[in-house]
């Protein structure tokens, strides 16, 4: 045999040899496939996004409107003091005023006002801060609110701190 005709064999137990063109052909069929993951990876989280955006959104919304709730409470307090002083004063006609804004504002936020006398306490809408003795209203049910709760759609902003009916023994 000449040295012409001598064909390489591998040595036993090892793989061929790749020569550089199928070696640059099986590095980019594997780049190609990493690309592809990495595009579907994006689109996956393009949508994910997309789809949990009105959910933060939303949840930024409610963080700002539950830091408004205390100022909200103390210009009611006020108000309803001007009202049973001066009821036709300029200073209550203004209150007024505003509190028709608040009402818009919340209203046009899907804040709403929790209305729970009369109503079976729970714990997931009402805190309770005392019990009264009544004869003429159900065990646990909510008979003074004393702070009141607000609801953004259907999630709880702020618990109504309440006072539930005991029956007397």
């Amino acid at each position: 045999m000449t040295d012409e005709q001598k064909v390489e064999e591998p040595a036993s137990g090892s793989e061929p040899s790749q020569t550089p063109l199928e070696k640059a052909l099986a590095d980019g069929a594997s780049y190609y496939e990493q690309l592809l993951r990495l595009k579907a990876e994006f689109e996956n989280f393009r949508k994910r996004t997309d789809r949990e955006r009105p959910e933060y959104i939303r949840l930024g919304r409610a963080e700002t409107i539950l830091k408004f709730l205390p100022l909200y409470d103390l210009l009611q307090s006020a108000h309803e003091q001007i009202k049973a002083q001066h009821s036709e004063s300029e200073l209550a006609k203004g209150m007024e005023g505003i509190f028709k804004e608040f009402q818009k504002i919340f209203a046009g936020e899907g804040v709403s006002v929790m209305d729970p006398v009369g109503k079976p306490y729970d714990a997931l809408k009402h805190e309770v801060l005392g019990t009264v003795e009544k004869e003429d209203a159900a065990e646990d049910t909510v008979v003074d609110v004393l702070q009141s709760g607000y609801q953004l759609g259907d999630r709880v902003l702020r618990t109504a701190k309440v006072r539930v009916a005991r029956r007397k023994k």
